[in-house]
């Protein structure tokens, strides 16, 4: 990272005292220590947005497969863009590397911000403003998706903003970016952004209603600008992960009652009582309440850390801070220990384990590339560390990248693609995901081997498949036996 001159350490201090620079220094430090020891953590869609990245870069167009046609893959529409110029010449972990370097960057200078901004609510007492950036900084879910190479850290990053902006129009506009990066997250935006309005409470009822209204669609205008592009590009509004992952609300509430103890800062704000005496930190608790809601609604996500709630988790360590002004010191004692509780006992139960994940991912894209090299088409559930690992085209079983296998039945893992449509892609080499490994550690068993995801398990199970696809080799994936079985087509008879 850079350094930071002498002069401009001094200026610093010049425009702030002493004990500003000191928060400031403790919000950086909750942010940007435990994001380090996360470092390692990632998921395959980043490398998804990556792939996008490099083609918009290499003047290729928005598409996946460089020759493919234009799809809407990546549901963050405006993250390729901001990704295209670390991505010119670059290989794929490298533009993932850079990727994570800008997320740690940005969560650490908006964190640095909310330390300081901690100092300034000086009616709460410091060890409660303490507590509130020392549960931040245990908030595994945080830590990591601020380095994972997504746009959650660039999310997280204005939503925080967003609350501790003095302005209630800018409060607005920084929602509303969030919601392009995360579309979920509209409702947030929209009622943080009357919230706020309502919280300052200054003008007249006529007046606040107008002002509410004009903030609401701030909000809500970069939201409507992705569906209006998203709608003339490619014909639909909505993203095209919404058709490929369809939603289950009873997966989506229990993600979210999962993800409202994990990210630890919601712990803090239970108390009822104090929020009737905090407007603004009422206003930012309920827009919380509203990616719950939206959370249920869209049926949870499959990532690990609750990632659907990082976004808004700290916002509510501010929003502790403002309630720590007004609630009884025990109550808030009482709070801080219980969430201090929670995110020690999930660290010390394996929570940072996830911080493994990229270099085995890396050690598996490196053994695949030369598997790969001469592939033209590779067919995948997982297809970011495939995209990765060649610059063949990639079927994609999961329709992530692909509307018309979107458009078939089944969830994100259970898309009905059978043998003879997948043979109709003319895929020459396809992966199939085995988490306990081969049966004896024999190649030649791979059509027995335990394949938990539907997509694979139907297609492994097909007699037809064998006779169209031969075992080619077995690729690792971390230390703990899972790995990949690579097929490779049968050379096809003449004539058929």
């Amino acid at each position: 990272m850079p350094r930071i001159g002498h002069g401009a350490v001094s200026l610093l201090r010049a425009r702030a005292p002493a004990p500003a620079v000191a928060w400031a220094a403790l919000g950086a430090i909750a942010a940007v220590v435990p994001a380090c020891w996360m470092w390692g953590f990632t998921v395959d869609d980043a490398l998804i947005a990556v792939r996008y990245a490099r083609h918009l870069a290499a003047g290729l167009g928005w598409r996946f497969d460089a020759h493919g046609p234009s799809t809407d893959g990546v549901t963050p529409l405006p993250w390729p863009v901001l990704l295209a110029p670390l991505a010119r010449a670059a290989d794929a972990l490298v533009v993932l590397g850079r990727a994570k370097a800008v997320g740690l960057m940005a969560w650490g200078a908006v964190a640095a911000a909310l330390g300081a901004a901690a100092w300034r609510a000086d009616r709460a007492p410091a060890w409660a403003r303490g507590a509130a950036l020392s549960t931040l900084a245990l908030s595994v879910p945080v830590a990591a998706y601020a380095v994972s190479g997504m746009e959650t850290a660039l999310a997280t990053s204005l939503a925080t903003a967003a609350v501790m902006a003095r302005r209630p129009r800018a409060t607005a506009l920084l929602a509303g970016l969030a919601a392009t990066l995360r579309p979920e997250m509209a409702p947030w935006a929209c009622v943080l952004a009357a919230g706020i309005v309502i919280a300052g409470g200054r003008t007249t009822p006529a007046s606040r209603a107008r002002e509410v209204a004009a903030a609401v669609a701030l909000a809500l205008g970069p939201f409507v600008a992705c569906a209006l592009v998203r709608a003339v590009v490619w014909g639909r509004p909505a993203p095209l992960a919404v058709m490929a992952k369809p939603s289950d609300l009873a997966h989506g509430v229990a993600y979210a009652g999962a993800a409202c103890v994990v990210t630890l800062t919601p712990l803090l704000v239970l108390a009822p009582w104090a929020l009737r005496r905090a407007p603004r930190a009422l206003a930012i608790v309920l827009a919380a309440a509203a990616q719950v809601a939206a959370v249920m609604v869209v049926g949870g996500d499959w990532m690990p850390y609750a990632r659907l709630m990082v976004p808004v988790a700290p916002s509510l360590a501010w929003a502790a801070v403002l309630v720590a002004e007004h609630a009884h010191p025990l109550a808030t004692a009482a709070r801080s220990a219980v969430a201090l509780a929670v995110g020690v006992v999930l660290v010390a139960r394996g929570g940072t384990e996830g911080r493994h994940v990229g270099a085995d991912r890396a050690a598996l894209v490196a053994r695949a590339r030369p598997l790969l090299g001469a592939a033209r088409r590779v067919a995948a559930l997982d297809v970011g560390w495939v995209s990765a690992a060649t610059d063949a085209d990639v079927v994609d079983l999961a329709g992530l990248t692909d509307p018309e296998i979107a458009a078939l039945p089944g969830g994100h893992t259970s898309k009905r693609v059978d043998v003879m449509f997948l043979l109709s892609r003319r895929p020459d080499a396809l992966l199939l995901y085995a988490p306990a490994g081969l049966p004896g550690g024999r190649l030649e068993a791979w059509a027995g081997a335990w394949y938990p995801r539907v997509v694979e398990a139907r297609l492994a199970r097909d007699p037809v498949l064998a006779r169209h696809f031969a075992p080619a080799a077995w690729i690792p994936l971390g230390a703990r036996g899972a790995g990949y079985v690579l097929l490779r087509a049968r050379p096809r008879r003449q004539g058929s």
